[in-house]
């Protein structure tokens, strides 16, 4: 079982830690297996995301970590926010975390700003969803080091639920998993960190759940998971002015620097807050060009390719 494994790590990795990391056994035990585990436990959950375990990449890290990321937002624990189960290996506590990618917030800030960031935004995140925030321990914790990233973990911990492994209550261990990704869903909804007024400014809208919608789907869009695949499957054309950037300006560049836009055709409406299974590849999905994706957001439905068919005064062609 996840808080089993979770524990033999909080007991353990201090030994480990003193031992090659080249070829470690737990090191393998770390990464494969409690990610596999992990994985088992998505199944009886209704969220599609990615599971990273890791004790460092090259050598040991100060903190191991075990986290699930939506696609949407990152696959990646330097960037976005997600969930991960953090280690105090000189404690032996586990601490269940809504928390923040630390690495790019320090490129942008540096170290000492960047942790007054993640600790001003993980403010935020509580208050975009309190309902969730208030099943949950908020205040600070203690990974026992001061290395840069391990302190960049504790100044991004929004709030969650701090365990040691002989006390662990498996069903309330189980359930405040299934609690925290749906929050790290909710939030994603809700548009994650972004302020209010810049979420506005770009959906063009004051109606906070328009604005949601609009900025849900242009994430969905953006996705690099998503693009990539929508254009392998559906091309690089236009689907309503038939641009075509390989022949009309002999664009030879690689498949995600393409000039067209992936368009989230779906409606968002009628989808349950917080709801992960958002998207079919690539049903739900057009590919068009900066202008006409542009229009079609001007449009009362947003999916009526037709429709905006029927607007286009003009046709790319070929010479011949």
């Amino acid at each position: 079982m996840l808080h089993k494994m979770l524990s033999r790590v909080a007991r353990e990795f201090v030994y480990a830690r003193g031992r090659p990391f080249a070829d470690s056994e737990f090191g393998k035990f770390v990464r494969h297996d409690i990610a596999i585990e992990a994985k088992k436990q998505l199944i009886f959950l209704p969220f599609e995301l990615k599971v990273k375990s890791s004790v460092g990449a090259g050598n040991w890290a100060a903190v191991p970590w075990l986290a699930f990321f939506d696609p949407i937002i990152t696959e990646t624990a330097t960037r976005g926010f997600y969930v991960v189960y953090l280690i105090n290996a000189q404690t032996e506590e586990i601490f269940l975390s809504l928390n923040q990618g630390t690495t790019e917030v320090y490129r942008e800030f540096g170290a000492a700003r960047g942790r007054e960031v993640l600790r001003r935004r993980a403010r935020d995140i509580s208050e975009r969803i309190p309902e969730f925030a208030k099943l949950f321990q908020s205040d600070a914790i203690d990974l026992g080091s001061d290395e840069p990233l391990p302190m960049g973990y504790q100044a991004g911990h929004s709030f969650g639920r701090r365990y040691h492994p002989d006390t662990i209550d498996e069903a309330a261990f189980f359930s405040d998993l299934q609690n925290i990704l749906s929050a790290y869903e909710m939030l994603v909804g809700r548009g994650g960190t972004t302020p209010t007024d810049s979420m506005m400014e770009e959906a063009g809208t004051s109606e906070i759940e328009e604005t949601r919608k609009y900025v849900l789907s242009r994430r969905i869009e953006r996705a690099r998971n998503v693009r990539r695949r929508v254009l392998e499957l559906r091309g690089t054309r236009c689907e309503a002015c038939e641009l075509d950037p390989v022949t009309h300006f002999n664009f030879s560049g690689p498949l995600l620097t393409s000039p067209m836009d992936v368009h989230h055709s779906a409606p968002i409406g009628g989808m349950a807050e917080g709801e992960s299974k958002r998207y079919k590849l690539p049903d739900d999905f057009l590919v068009l060009c900066p202008t006409c994706h542009r229009m079609i957001h001007k449009q009362q439905d947003p999916s009526d390719i037709e429709k905006l068919r029927e607007t286009i005064k003009f046709r790319y062609k070929t010479k011949p």
